[in-house]
């Protein structure tokens, strides 16, 4: 298994390989370019789809982060409000009608706790799943391996640290059902 198929894999991997740190840089160069966009630039679609990998129908407000980009797969009028990051070093999928508030951070990557696995440079990484009408509050932060049910309302400032359920409002660090729908 070669350290792309390992990273996605959940599983140990050495993101200093010349293929990931390539495709890095890949996705680095495009999120500039779209975070220098003037705002009626018609190529912004264009941006989007080549750092995404296919053609999205996707509102990403500037500036926006991500690891790889081609990680990010998104449904239908997906929204992500200013200052929003992406650390897809695994997926990140988003059902339709995704609305994300500014800043708020969906992060796969996981490093070890142990001090020196962590020195040596290794990670790994797990999924994230938004279901369909998922809407993030401002500064909310999701972690590795959480998947959000559909219909679900996650308060500003939240932390998500487990799956939430569908039909759900949800805040608090960690996130917690205050509320069904």
């Amino acid at each position: 298994m070669n350290e792309k198929q390992k990273m996605l894999s959940g599983v140990n991997y050495d993101p200093s390989d010349q293929t990931l740190k390539s495709e890095r840089t890949n996705a680095k160069l495009l999120c500039f370019k779209l975070n220098q966009s003037h705002p009626d630039d018609p190529t912004i679609p264009d941006t989007i789809n080549s750092l995404l990998g296919y053609e999205a129908d996707a509102d990403l407000n500037v500036p926006f982060h991500c690891d790889y980009g081609y990680n990010i797969k998104v449904g239908k009028g997906f929204y992500a409000n200013h200052g929003c990051t992406f650390l897809d070093c695994n997926t990140i999928t988003a059902g339709d009608n995704c609305l994300l508030g500014p800043g708020v951070i969906l992060a796969t990557a996981i490093h070890p706790l142990d001090a020196k696995e962590r020195a040596s440079g290794i990670e790994s990484a797990l999924p994230i799943t938004l279901g369909h009408d998922v809407w993030l509050g401002a500064n909310v932060t999701v972690c590795p391996g959480v998947t959000i049910g559909n219909n679900v309302v996650v308060g500003a400032g939240s932390v998500v640290v487990k799956d939430l359920p569908a039909n759900t409002v949800c805040v608090g660090n960690p996130a917690k059902v205050i509320r069904s729908n």
